[in-house]
């Protein structure tokens, strides 16, 4: 049997080839070692490298016993201890690894990789403190080791601190190019930052290096749904699959990106081989149940369907949930990875459905919570009424622009103390301003547990969800119970059916007489719109119509709704808007999910084919806009049609900022009153329909009657003030809160 060559890698684990590592070290004795005779050297040193041959063929229990004779011999041979710390490691007695490296570490300290094989035992052992101080020490003995910047960034990356573990893969490349889990792992970091282009990058160099990879085919299928880029993440699920047929986690992803695709049976094959393959995976198992709701209904009758399959769904989950402590165990892993976020897209009262949904939520969070050992809370003692506030959206997006932003600018911080807990990394100018107003703010990707603590180490008097059923995490903390009042907003305007959740904040402007019947929650409503909004400034630039298929000489009515807020019992109302105008031009626009786009595209076709009418002649489906091009559009044209049923609210403000005529319809809950809401607060009561007929006949009126629409318009121009800036809902919510808790 040949000795390790020169070349050969470290069986250390330090990543290097030998003689760049325990070679060198073997040549010249440790300071502290006894002395022996020379022979004596000689011939350990030659057991030695057999120990070492074997360590590097896998042949653990051959190299544990020659490295114990060694230390017979020699008590304090370093390398010993260290490979037969390295073993116990590879054995799972993360312990005793402990002890025999830094055995060795307390013979030689010097030595870089013995602190990085120590990290990688205190991980094993979830010792996270003390694995980031092994690999710091590793980097600063020696700040070329790659494989300790790498390790150091992993933790950083665990613990949410995104920043230094880019930097620390960053680093890690710049010393190894050829480091391809580094590349994934830097892919990671970056679509947790929400950068997924730059990860998809990453993904690729790692593929360039080791293209056989499942792992990274998978990682880079994830950046491209997140980019909803469904078609390419389908490809490389596909390619992880072929070299790893058995991935579980790759076939529940498949599910995910069909679903989004509208493909539910595709979806729903996918989760149950997941299931097949991993039989507790909780994750699959509650897309399984969760996978009714269509996010595209073909038929009304398709909706009612799907409701009492969605019913059915959450006893059998429940059930699957208790006949298993396993399962149980797991479960708060499933909780919000699918949430039924498109049931509020369907006008009828889910508080039945969604109270189910809560307490299953509520139960598997509360199960986990009384499995973990959390520090007690500190004392704190304010005069100040301390309010936590827990979002994914603090920065430019429609709930911190409805809702947040208002809070931040008028809660009265002589009285009010705002701890904010911002669970995702993106961030821009609303989130830097947000970080200046806050009393603490803290950021980032972390995990559920260290959140928990943040949270709890606060000692809030009040914790408020400004939206719920949009952000898994946002989901499973706000199903624990983390201070002594808990409330949401209408940031989803819909129950959360949570037992935990004790408050709605919601808005007189916006809400029927009988609303308290809708919630689970005890309702509250705020004077007038509920929130005081800030407008944000128009910038429009004039549309190339020509280009984007619209006829520049008829009549634009814009449909600016999501392709899911458009439900097919309405579809005849768009009909026969363009049956009586004749010559006009309704204008969709695209979703970045394009196949929700096509869904709703092809089922209007049927409905305008059954009317007589040519589809292509009244309505136009055009690319997403960005801000600017969008206010162009809402300047250009006649009429804003508001959905029916689930109507809006940012787009109904920025057609207001634009002086553009709305049409809506009052609904019967206040997901389908927020259009509603703004008119009678602007007191333009008239364009508010009290039939679908009305609807369709106030569209045809506002398009035909130029004089009409220039007096709406004016009016519009005149008392949308009365909008903006309102602080009284503020008010009220901040003496809401001192109330309760004093």
């Amino acid at each position: 049997m040949k000795n390790i060559g020169r070349n050969d890698p470290c069986p250390c684990g330090s990543g290097r080839k030998y003689k760049q590592c325990c070679k060198n070290r073997d040549a010249a004795p440790v300071a502290n070692q006894p002395p022996v005779a020379a022979g004596a050297g000689i011939q350990i040193n030659n057991v030695f490298q057999i120990a070492l041959q074997h360590h590097q063929l896998g042949q653990l229990p051959q190299a544990e016993a020659i490295y114990r004779q060694i230390l017979q011999v020699q008590p304090n041979h370093v390398d010993a201890l260290h490979f037969l710390g390295v073993i116990a490691h590879q054995a799972g007695k993360h312990e005793l690894a402990i002890e025999l490296i830094n055995k060795a570490i307390g013979v030689n300290p010097s030595v870089p990789s013995y602190y990085n094989n120590l990290s990688a035992a205190y991980l094993a052992l979830n010792r996270n403190h003390d694995a980031i101080i092994g690999y710091r020490k590793a980097v600063a003995l020696n700040p070329g080791y790659a494989e300790a910047h790498h390790g150091l960034g992993n933790l950083c990356k665990e613990q949410g601190k995104l920043d230094e573990a880019v930097e620390c893969y960053r680093k890690a490349l710049a010393l190894k190019p050829g480091y391809a889990d580094v590349h994934n792992n830097l892919g990671v970091a970056l679509l947790e930052q929400g950068k997924p282009a730059e990860a998809i990058a990453c993904y690729r160099k790692a593929l360039a290096l080791k293209p056989d990879c499942a792992d990274v085919h998978n990682n880079l299928g994830v950046a491209f749904k997140e980019q909803g880029k469904l078609d390419e993440a389908l490809a490389c699920y596909r390619q992880a699959l072929l070299l790893k047929p058995d991935y579980a986690e790759v076939h529940n992803h498949m599910g995910n990106a069909f679903k989004e695709q509208g493909k539910l049976e595709d979806a729903l094959a996918c989760y149950r081989k997941a299931l097949a393959l991993k039989p507790d995976y909780a994750i699959a198992r509650w897309g399984m149940a969760l996978i009714q709701i269509p996010l595209v209904a073909a038929s009304h009758e398709e909706l009612e369907t799907c409701r009492a399959a969605l019913s059915h769904e959450f006893d059998e989950l429940a059930a699957w949930f208790e006949a298993s402590p396993s399962r149980m165990a797991l479960g708060h892993l499933a909780v919000g990875h699918h949430q039924p976020f498109h049931l509020a897209y369907q006008a009828q009262n889910n508080r039945e459905l969604l109270s189910r949904y809560g307490a299953l939520c509520a139960g598997l969070m509360k199960h986990w919570q009384e499995n973990q050992q959390f520090p007690p809370a500190e004392n704190v003692s304010s005069e100040k009424v301390r309010i936590g506030l827990v979002s994914a959206h603090i920065y430019s997006q429609s709930v911190w622009n409805a809702i947040v932003k208002g809070w931040f600018q008028h809660l009265e911080r002589e009285r009010i103390e705002l701890h904010v807990f911002y669970l995702s990394a993106k961030q821009d100018d609303e989130t830097d301003w947000a970080r200046h107003q806050s009393a603490s703010f803290t950021q980032g990707g972390r995990n559920l547990g260290w959140w928990v603590e943040a949270i709890v180490r606060k000692q809030l008097d009040v914790l408020i969800f400004p939206e719920i059923g949009m952000d898994p995490t946002t989901l499973k903390l706000a199903s624990l119970r983390l201070a002594p009042i808990q409330a949401a907003s209408w940031g989803h305007p819909e129950t959360t059916g949570l037992p935990t959740i004790d408050y709605y904040f919601s808005a007189e402007g916006l809400e029927p007489v009988d609303a308290q019947e809708n919630y689970t929650e005890k309702l509250v409503s705020l004077p007038h719109l509920g929130c005081c909004y800030h407008p944000l400034p128009v910038t429009g630039v004039n549309p190339d119509l020509a280009s984007l298929g619209v006829d520049p000489g008829a009549p634009l009515l814009l449909c600016p709704g999501v392709p899911y807020k458009y439900a097919p019992q309405h579809d005849n109302t768009l009909v026969e808007i363009a049956r009586r105008l004749g010559r006009c031009q309704l204008i969709f626009f695209t979703h970045r999910k394009r196949e929700l786009s096509e869904k709703l595209r092809r089922r209007l076709e049927r409905v305008f084919a059954q009317a007589g009418l040519v589809f292509n002649d009244y309505v136009v489906f055009i690319p997403w806009q960005e801000l600017p091009p969008f206010y162009g559009l809402l300047q250009r044209a006649d009429v804003f049609l508001d959905t029916l049923g689930f109507s809006g609210f940012n787009t109904a403000m920025q057609a207001v900022e634009c002086g553009l005529p709305i049409v809506t319809q009052e609904g019967r809950f206040m997901r389908g009153r927020l259009a509603s809401g703004i008119l009678r607060r602007l007191g333009l009561p008239e364009l508010i329909a009290a039939t679908e007929e009305d609807y369709v006949t106030l569209a045809v009126k506002l398009v035909r009657d130029c004089a009409y629409r220039q007096t709406v318009k004016q009016h519009i121009e005149t008392y949308r003030h009365m909008l903006y800036d309102d602080v009284t809902p503020v008010r009220a919510l901040e003496n809401f809160l001192i109330d309760k808790v004093r």
